[in-house]
């Protein structure tokens, strides 16, 4: 694993997950994955503990500073104790999936205590036909969905039989700073961001400048004057936009990543344009259950942008941009849905609007900690910017695993926030495309069917793009692979898959 470049001070960006973060929208991402067999509890702790070393990160609390004069900073946790960051859960019988499904949605939907390091992990037993699951916590103050596999990675292993691991160091955390120290590292680095900001902004215009000189960027900016201003106010809401219980739902389902792959070439477009019209899709149909008629109504996604330079890979916390996408409701036709969400994501790109979005995070970055503290405690705006977030996540597509025992599904897990109901995580593994939905009881107790609409809007965009259904791949029995003593090949989950496609 490349040595990460680790920050002591939480970013504006890192810092607002926290701030924002309310008992009924915890901010943490996450995920379920499903194993072909059982999992040893005490081996999984001790397999974690052996490995925990190569994640400083994750040793450390978040702690703010006297008189919030800074963004919190992340300090060794003087009681770290792995057991209370690892824990087991079991079903009862016969433990089916709607059953696992019931229980991530309960333990996501707790919030992470601020004492300790702000990620968890379960291991769930009694899933039938012999099988287990984890689920995994990390604050989004940790990590963005790229950098956030990284728990995964220590966790599992490419082969089912790895070479065991050193016995690490003891653990020594080194002494907090004293107050004093605390209060001068605080305004220095709030004031060092500031300038970083201040330089980030002079560097991404004079980018924007140069690409937009070009008759794309050009086209692009003629695309913007029409939409500058529907961009800017807030959509309508629709049946899951609203205040939230605090009680939360997920359901999973999937596809094969082989097939959305031939619709993309059938239809000449990106993987991503096949899941947000697969997603529009399924939305259209049910707010129409929810009494909404799709005509003039338009769903506005908030899809994260990864704006990770190069030198920036390895590092922690988040660097990402938004871009937002209003799709029309009452398109009914999958290829004509398709079409719109393609053209309309080329011109936002050449219109170079995540990075205008990046330019206003950066202006962020100069607003004084207390201030955005206090924001973040009371602020609330009456109707949300966008109706629901959809991510896409790239993973391996090769099987990992997990003391032996293979991961057969993996299906990822991205908050709900103010006034929004349900959000949209993909995710893709070993030759599959999962969708996490994850919803609010109060607002949407029938998630699973959106789900069930996910299906049919998949195998209808599916039909229309003259792509023949696959035939369902078995899972080949586990290989036992000798490894040469002291080889640590660990899982590359960050690897682009489907993106660039």
């Amino acid at each position: 694993m490349a040595k990460r470049r680790l920050k002591n001070r939480l970013t504006t960006l890192d810092a607002t997950f926290l701030y924002y973060e309310k008992k009924s929208a915890p901010l943490h991402i996450g995920s379920v994955s499903v194993f072909e067999g059982e999992i040893p509890f005490a081996r999984f702790v001790e397999n974690v503990e052996a490995r925990l070393h190569l994640l400083p990160r994750y040793l450390q609390r978040a702690v703010s500073p006297p008189l919030h004069l800074g963004h919190p900073r992340w300090e060794a946790d003087p009681q770290f104790d792995i057991r209370r960051h690892i824990f087991e859960r079991h079903l009862e019988p016969p433990g089916t999936d709607e059953q696992l499904q019931e229980l991530a949605g309960s333990l996501l939907g707790e919030m992470l205590p601020r004492d300790k390091p702000l990620w968890e992990i379960y291991i769930i037993h009694g899933l039938a036909g012999k099988r287990a699951a984890m689920l995994m916590k990390v604050h989004h103050a940790m990590v963005d969905g790229i950098s956030g596999v990284d728990l995964l990675k220590i966790t599992l292993d490419v082969s089912p039989d790895p070479a065991p691991l050193p016995k690490p160091a003891p653990y020594e955390p080194p002494p907090p700073p004293g107050l004093q120290t605390e209060l001068i590292d605080s305004v220095f680095d709030s004031t060092a961001e500031t300038l970083t900001g201040w330089l980030e902004v002079w560097r991404e215009i004079r980018r924007m400048r140069q690409e937009l000189r070009t008759e794309t960027g050009r086209e692009g900016v003629r695309w913007l004057r029409g939409h500058l201003l529907r961009l800017f106010l807030p959509p309508a809401p629709l049946p899951f936009n609203g205040a939230l219980s605090g009680r939360q739902r997920v359901a999973w389902t999937q596809f094969p990543l082989a097939e959305v792959r031939a619709i993309r070439t059938a239809l000449n477009g990106t993987v991503n344009d096949v899941v947000l019209t697969v997603l529009s899709g399924a939305v259209a149909r049910y707010v129409q259950t929810r009494g909404t008629r799709p005509e003039r109504r338009w769903l506005r996604l908030m899809i994260p942008v990864s704006m990770r330079r190069e030198e920036e890979h390895g590092e922690l916390g988040n660097i990402v941009s938004l871009l937002p996408l209003d799709i029309p409701l009452a398109l009914a036709d999958p290829v004509a849905r398709f079409r719109f969400i393609q053209a309309t994501t080329r011109a936002e790109k050449e219109a170079h609007v995540a990075q205008g979005i990046n330019l206003l995070r950066y202006l962020a970055a100069n607003i004084p900690p207390p201030v955005q503290a206090v924001v973040g405690a009371l602020g609330r705006t009456p109707r949300p910017i966008f109706n629901m977030v959809c991510t896409n996540v790239p993973g391996p597509q090769v099987p990992l695993y997990l003391l032996g025992q293979r991961m057969i599904a993996y299906y990822p897990y991205v908050p709900i926030a103010h006034r929004i109901g349900c959000d949209c995580a993909i995710l893709s593994y070993d030759q599959n495309l999962a969708f996490g939905l994850t919803a609010d009881m109060g607002l949407m107790p029938d998630v699973e069917r959106l789900k069930g609409f996910l299906d049919e809007a998949y195998q209808e965009l599916r039909t229309a793009a003259g792509v023949v259904a696959s035939e369902p791949v078995e899972v080949q029995p586990k290989r036992r692979l000798r490894k040469r003593r002291g080889a640590t090949a660990q899982p590359d989950v960050t690897k682009e898959s489907q993106s660039s496609d």
